[in-house]
């Protein structure tokens, strides 16, 4: 096989392996078993496990998309901006920036972050690509694009051509591909969860139109796929490994790259594609493995009495209890996924749901319709308003210079024990890099496990754990004054209205389970971030 699991320091348990093996859970995987996770789940894993054939049933699309791609190359539209959101887009960056093959992803609704995608259109194409077909962020992107296509001269039917669109069989966005005579449409196989989907068109349509060989990328899957319903192999292994941790205490899941060496580059960007896949599988109910991306395998938050350090590209593994994952890409998608369907059956959880994402797409729409609230900040310290909720600002002196450190430290102390920190920036991904400092040093200063995720794609990816996860969480919300705003063509909001529900609406989802909440708004993003770090720092 080519995935190589080692476990280092962690106990598994005998029962744990000894009840899957009794149960034959690695050949009723593979078979599609809709049983393995309990009654209640059933009908829902039944139309969820195409993601096991994809090895295979994805090659017709091989020769298609490098035709597609030649037929572009042609009209010299070398450049994809992909539009969509969590399973839609973390597959296919992950895919690009491991072949180091150029693709702007949006997955964002910051005004600033949209405009900067949208230049250099005389040479692009846009994917835009939605399962459901109805997301928000994505159907505000294709208006946007369909617009600066038009003002840049294009007439209708050139501006249709311009678009390729993934989604499944019958979705809204089907229709709209087919009326705006978009040049290919790629329907996906409906029995595959939006992340699960990394073997799919989701993740292949835009790479391949990148430059990414996605043929090799399944012939990796393919070859890991034929190992799958061997007891003890690689991927039944990682998954008796998250799920025994679990078991022990050790419900957060640390997760570094190897860094790649020599002219390896690694995996750039999996653990955001898996944080995903993990956080969303099996955060509910209470319960769930917590994945928590670090920067290197020696960061803050790579150890502690709660963690597994999980190192993806190596066949070494740390110090500690840990993991060590290597293997190509392909496999590492199919093995990951295997994984976590395992893990769920050792959690009881059914891994193939979402129950919580829709809560905070709901209150989103209803601040849409009502408008913004009036919400006045409790202080203002140099350019940074300072919000909180859930008892977290009770007997904070926010007066003084130093009041949003002064926060954040009461923030930090409201943190339960074996609890954690999510850091929230919805901020321009690009512009506002450096917020993504902040989970090293809060990290370090906490103690506790501390997650960044940009919003609104953590809403995709951690925002299900947040809600239906372990209530253990505290969480810091940033956001910022937006220079200059994008109208979303023939809808009632701006992106940056949108982007201030979409921030409203977590809020809410978090304040209703009364968890400690920090709001910061940055009166000046660069000067308000350099602010907040220098202070922690």
């Amino acid at each position: 096989m080519n995935l190589t699991v080692r476990v280092t320091g962690l106990e598994i348990p005998d029962p744990v392996r000894d009840q899957l093996t009794e149960d034959d859970v690695a050949a009723r995987l593979v078979g599609k078993d809709a049983t393995l996770w309990g009654p209640e789940a059933e009908s829902e894993s039944a139309i969820r496990l195409g993601w096991l054939d994809l090895p295979a049933t994805s090659r017709e699309l091989v020769s298609r998309l490098a035709d597609l791609r030649a037929e572009l190359a042609g009209e010299g539209l070398d450049r994809v901006v992909l539009c969509g959101m969590g399973g839609s887009s973390l597959a296919p960056e992950v895919i690009c920036r491991t072949a180091g093959v150029p693709l702007v992803v949006l997955d964002t609704t910051d005004p600033g972050q949209v405009a900067a995608a949208m230049t250099d259109l005389d040479r692009t194409v846009v994917v835009v690509s939605s399962k459901s077909g109805g997301t928000v962020e994505t159907e505000s992107q294709r208006r946007a694009f369909v617009a600066a296509f038009a003002e840049a001269g294009l007439d209708e039917k050139e501006v249709g051509r311009r678009f390729v669109v993934v989604t499944d069989p019958g979705s809204p966005l089907s229709e709209t591909a087919a009326a705006m005579g978009a040049r290919a449409v790629f329907l996906a196989d409906p029995n595959v969860g939006g992340r699960y989907s990394a073997l799919s068109a989701f993740g292949l349509v835009p790479s391949a139109l990148a430059g990414a060989d996605v043929g090799a990328l399944l012939d990796e899957a393919e070859e890991l796929a034929g190992g799958l319903s061997e007891p003890g192999n690689a991927a039944l292994e990682l998954g008796i490994a998250m799920g025994a941790a679990f078991r022990a205490g050790r419900d957060k899941l640390a997760l570094a790259g190897s860094g790649g060496q020599g002219s390896d580059p690694g995996l750039p960007g999996f653990g955001d594609w898996a944080e995903q896949l993990i956080a969303e599988s099996t955060g509910k109910q209470g319960r769930g493995i917590l994945p928590v991306v670090l920067e290197s395998v020696d960061a803050p938050g790579s150890a502690g009495p709660d963690v597994l350090l999980a190192v993806v590209g190596s066949d070494a593994p740390a110090q500690g209890p840990s993991l060590a994952v290597s293997g190509p890409l392909g496999a590492q998608f199919l093995g990951w996924e295997y994984a976590t369907a395992v893990a769920g059956r050792i959690l009881g959880i059914n891994p193939f749901d979402q129950p919580n994402v829709t809560e905070s797409k709901e209150n989103t729409s209803r601040i849409l319709s009502d408008g913004l609230p009036d919400e006045r900040p409790a202080a203002t310290v140099g350019a940074i308003e300072i919000r909180g909720s859930g008892g977290v600002l009770d007997g904070v002196d926010l007066s003084s210079h130093d009041g949003a450190s002064l926060a954040v430290e009461a923030l930090l102390a409201a943190i339960p024990p074996r609890g954690y920190l999510a850091v929230m920036a919805y901020l321009d991904r690009q512009q506002d890099a450096g917020a993504e400092d902040l989970r090293a040093v809060l990290a370090r200063r906490a103690e506790r496990a501390v997650t960044f995720g940009w919003g609104p794609r953590f809403l995709h990816s951690t925002g299900q754990y947040h809600k239906g996860g372990p209530q253990v969480g505290a969480f810091l919300q940033l956001t910022g004054v937006v220079a200059e705003d994008l109208p979303v063509p023939d809808q009632p909001f701006t992106f940056a209205t949108l982007q201030a529900a979409q921030a409203g609406g977590d809020r809410k989802a978090l304040a209703d389970r009364e968890r400690p909440l920090l709001h910061l708004h940055l009166t000046d993003r660069a000067a308000g971030l350099d602010q907040l770090l220098s202070a922690l720092s």
